[in-house]
């Protein structure tokens, strides 16, 4: 028989059964939506210990994030996603916010394997082909890594917010559970500032001198991977630099603004 320990936490003989219905007794009885950031943030990171990770792309909403948390003395564990493809202001930026905060930052990167094989089969710029095309790559270089990482976690912790897009505000929750990829294991997914507006986020982040990412001054709404994410043109959507050749683009009411991080692809 498995046990479970007596504060909820994961035990290494948890079964994913035990794993799947404890965390669905936290969405079920406690009032994760209405949670303020910070206790949210240190509730994570109290119940699962090592095994809640707070993945970023180092943007407002995530170094915001990382602020709070070490602020509070909370062990929790950051990590990136380097697709091999990120801008240079984006690999200078992480060793920026790891010198302030003094905290390391997991670097996930793809198997070179599966990078190889891709380029070989479709080209070095396939994304610029198809859509489909797109979303492989997107799933190479960052879903697959992301994937690996979650290995490692049963809370993951993410910076969507209601007001980046039309999707994200139809979709996004506060608390949610996803299904790890392959498996029947679930994975609480936690955005503690998913009902923050973009003016709340940069008075937090002008009061408490966060660290801002070099290109938001260069007119990046949200950065990626170097060629897939553009600056923004006046009057455009945010999220419109996101592989601007398919912008206009919208199939069967899917969202082409999204990677697979938070969109089933």
């Amino acid at each position: 028989m498995t046990e479970i320990a007596a504060d909820g936490k994961r035990s290494n003989s948890e079964s994913i059964t035990a794993c799947n219905e404890r965390l669905e007794g936290y969405i079920r009885d406690l009032d994760l939506e209405r949670m303020p950031a910070e206790e949210l943030l240190r509730w994570a990171s109290e119940t699962f210990l090592d095994r809640v990770v707070l993945n970023t792309s180092l943007q407002y909403t995530g170094v915001a994030m990382v602020h709070m948390a070490v602020s509070a003395g909370l062990d929790l564990r950051f990590a990136t996603i380097d697709t091999w493809r990120l801008h240079p202001e984006t690999y200078a930026f992480i060793e920026q916010v790891k010198a302030r905060y003094g905290c390391p930052i997991e670097v996930v990167e793809p198997k070179s394997g599966d990078v190889e094989r891709m380029v070989e089969r479709h080209g070095e710029y396939l994304f610029f082909d198809s859509r489909e095309k797109q979303q492989h790559c997107c799933q190479v270089r960052k879903d697959w890594p992301n994937n690996t990482l979650l290995k490692t976690a049963d809370c993951w912790i993410s910076g969507q917010r209601w007001d980046q897009s039309q999707y994200r505000q139809e979709t996004a929750q506060k608390a949610s559970l996803v299904d790890e990829y392959g498996t029947r294991r679930r994975i609480l997914k936690l955005n503690p500032l998913v009902d923050w507006s973009e003016e709340a986020l940069m008075e937090f982040i002008a009061a408490n001198e966060v660290p801002v990412h070099p290109l938001y001054d260069q007119g990046y709404p949200s950065f990626g991977c170097i060629i897939c994410a553009t600056p923004r043109r006046a009057g455009e959507d945010k999220r419109a630099g996101r592989w601007r050749w398919f912008n206009g683009e919208t199939k069967d009411g899917d969202d082409p603004k999204e990677c697979g991080l938070h969109y089933n692809i």
